[in-house]
């Protein structure tokens, strides 16, 4: 596991001074480097765990350091992180191996002056019973450095959404995210495909609160399935799902897909048409539409047309839409746990979202026909993001109506807007708000 170790802090490195997310960081360094299946998924979990678990890790440096965190070298710093992450968070490892390697690592990284400090910091944790301390903390930074979780955070969700909510939100964005697929119901059903892929050694399961879904364990690299490559699946969020069916498109019906890439919602509303009909499935940037281009084309989605286009300027050249989808960039905070990197943001970088979210529902709004539908849809559980968007939308344009969208989904909420929540409904963090265009 040696070399593991090494390509998991050399990446933790790395991501200190890039602005690179940590899934793209990662594939990169797995494809250049030639590690054992074992090696590689070793190498994945101590890096996205380190990454998601920094702020404990760290109180935990500074709690059993006599030097000062911040006069710590960096790469001492990145090894101590990964040994107490191994020695806290990953049973498998031996305590003497999370040791030992650690030792090993600061050679290999030429950190020489660090072997002793490195050794004796973690032997001593272990001496006194790997115990976290958190004595003359309030309630938020408790909270706050038990799930790694930024304090503006904490105070955010316990603020909008409760203590219990808010909770259950940190725990949830901790831990592997589950994998889930939306079936290609034009090519293949639900149970045929969970036959296919149990052929080619994937453990897969039939979603039981939604059709068409089914979750995905021990599926290694997905892309290099026969079934992928046949076309018989994409990879898809339950709740990015939802989102399509909360649109509810149907056959022979002009949809938009504005902010579409990588084409999830795209191919999965084209889908729920039958492929009979339009989905304009519309990105900024030409690399994003070719990657919609070729899903649909992978897929056999006929019906899927991406476009360039800007979001935020209304195109003339662009239809009157039944249905359009308006799923905006956002802070991500209901998907932390694909991207812990998103923690470690501060409040004010998000602060400017909101008028970039208004400006892209004004103009989505206006390719809706009288009588059409609009939803309005994000990644995050803010309600800066999210509930306030919605209303402020709705209080301007009197033409749109909020309505109710019903979904096949148990314990869905019967309102026109609905917040999903991980640990409540399996899937990402996420926002739904549905308008009827009446006049």
């Amino acid at each position: 596991m040696g070399d593991a170790r090494l390509t998991a802090v050399k990446l933790l490195l790395k991501m200190e001074s890039s602005e690179a997310y940590s899934n793209i960081l990662l594939d990169n360094a797995l494809s250049e480097q030639n590690l054992s299946e074992r090696d590689r998924a070793f190498a994945s979990a101590l890096f996205y765990g380190v990454t998601e678990r920094r702020m404990t890790l760290d109180y935990v440096i500074r709690q059993n350091s006599k030097i000062p965190f911040e006069k710590l070298d960096k790469e001492a710093v990145a090894v101590l992180r990964t040994g107490f992450y191994q020695l806290l968070y990953m049973q498998s490892v031996p305590e003497s191996a999370a040791v030992n390697e650690s030792v090993k690592l600061c050679r290999k990284l030429k950190a020489f002056g660090s072997e002793g400090f490195v050794n004796g910091m973690l032997r001593n944790f272990i001496r006194n019973g790997k115990m976290i301390s958190y004595v003359g903390l309030d309630e938020a930074e408790t909270l706050s450095i038990k799930y790694s979780c930024p304090q503006w955070i904490a105070k955010k969700w316990q603020r909008e959404y409760g203590t219990e909510n808010a909770i259950k939100a940190m725990e949830a964005s901790l831990g592997a995210p589950p994998l889930y697929a939306r079936v290609n119901t034009t090519k293949v059903s639900d149970d045929e495909l969970v036959a296919i892929l149990k052929k080619e050694g994937v453990q897969a399961e039939r979603n039981p609160r939604l059709n068409g879904c089914i979750r995905l364990t021990k599926a290694g690299e997905t892309e290099k399935l026969k079934a992928f490559k046949d076309g018989l699946f994409h990879i898809q969020d339950v709740s990015s799902q939802l989102c399509c069916l909360t649109l509810r498109p149907i056959v022979n019906e002009t949809v938009i897909d504005i902010c579409a890439a990588p084409g999830g919602k795209s191919f999965t509303m084209a889908e729920l048409m039958g492929n009979n009909g339009k989905v304009l499935s519309l990105d900024l940037y030409d690399g994003r539409v070719n990657l919609i281009a070729d899903g649909a084309k992978r897929l056999g989605l006929r019906i899927v047309e991406p476009r360039q286009n800007n979001a935020v300027k209304f195109s003339e050249e662009l239809p009157q839409a039944d249905r359009v989808l308006c799923d905006v960039p956002c802070s991500g905070l209901g998907v932390i746990r694909r991207k812990p990197e998103i923690k470690y943001k501060t409040e004010e970088e998000f602060r400017e979202l909101p008028i970039l979210q208004r400006a892209i529902l004004e103009v989505s709004s206006r390719y809706v026909k009288t009588g059409g539908t609009l939803v309005y849809s994000t990644c995050t559980l803010s309600k800066a993001e999210n509930d306030e968007v919605a209303q402020d939308f709705a209080s301007k344009h009197p033409e749109f109506s909020p309505i109710v969208q019903t979904i096949p989904y148990e314990g869905a909420s019967n309102s026109p807007t609905r917040t999903f929540f991980p640990e409540v409904d399996g899937g990402d963090g996420f926002f739904t708000a549905a308008f009827r265009k009446v006049k």
